[in-house]
């Protein structure tokens, strides 16, 4: 087995972003990648202008390049911000204004998998109306999802990184994830297992593994520490993936890392050729 056995696709939200966004997948496509995924691109904006959905659609197109995922509208990100589905007021509503515009986009470039960031706590606001916020608003993300054919993501983040985003353990997300299919009954809520995140928690990957793949739409990777790309940290990521697919994962692998000092063309050397 090993890195050949896997379906790696590049995240154009961290990778290649010396480059203006619509010049992106041309670049993934011309490093070697036929499937690419996108944090929300439009951080001031839930809902966009049509020529601006239209010229990214396009771009994609003519790289002939898939998008296999996408982040609902998540705020300042990256910024200072965590996603926008638990915020009381304004935020809340930018989510919700944001589910169907995600959704049809994703659909019509054929993209399976939607993320939805839980955001930060508020300070002075009770975490337990967060939940139910966020609950509602994940249960309506999920319908949307429901809708196009597309799974529900909800991602674990690193408690040195996010401090106050409350989703710092998988255990933590995937009991999200159980909530929001026991509230919706479609069962297509799934975690995001980002093998940086859990390791940065500390967490015992072997172990998250062989609990949780079962419950798992998605994987991201970067080594640990600095984010960087495999090989440049300590994380036996070969043997991790490697793990996952013993495990029964057999979905896209999402290359989140930073490319360094370096252009991000040149930041794939570790990938076989």
């Amino acid at each position: 087995m090993g890195f050949e056995d896997q379906r790696f696709n590049v995240n154009l939200s961290i990778l290649f972003t010396e480059l203006p966004l619509l010049e992106r997948p041309a670049a993934a496509a011309a490093a070697g990648f036929g499937a690419v995924e996108l944090w929300w691109p439009w951080v001031d904006s839930p809902t966009p202008a049509r020529s601006e959905l239209d010229a990214l659609k396009r771009s994609l197109e003519d790289a002939g390049v898939q998008l296999t995922g996408l982040n609902f509208y998540a705020g300042q990100l990256p910024g200072p911000d965590r996603g926008a589905l638990s915020l009381p007021g304004e935020e809340s509503e930018r989510f919700r204004a944001n589910i169907d515009v995600a959704a049809d986009f994703s659909h019509s470039l054929g993209a399976t998998a939607l993320n939805a960031l839980y955001g930060n706590r508020v300070p002075g606001v009770d975490p337990a109306e967060q939940d139910a916020l966020a609950l509602e608003n994940l249960a309506l993300a999920a319908r949307a999802a429901d809708r196009i054919g597309a799974v529900l993501l909800i991602e674990a983040l690193n408690r040195p990184e996010s401090p106050l985003y409350p989703l710092v353990s998988a255990p933590a997300a995937v009991e999200v994830v159980d909530k929001v299919n026991e509230a919706t009954g479609l069962g297509n809520a799934r975690f995001l297992m980002d093998l940086y995140h859990l390791s940065m928690n500390g967490e015992e990957l072997p172990s998250v593994i062989e609990r949780f793949a079962a419950k798992t739409g998605h994987v991201q990777i970067a080594d640990n520490p600095g984010r960087g790309a495999p090989g440049t940290g300590s994380l036996p990521l070969e043997d991790l993936l490697d793990r996952l697919r013993k495990a029964g994962y057999d979905g896209w692998v999402g290359l989140e890392y930073k490319p360094g000092d370096r252009p991000s063309a040149e930041a794939f050397d570790w990938l076989p050729n």
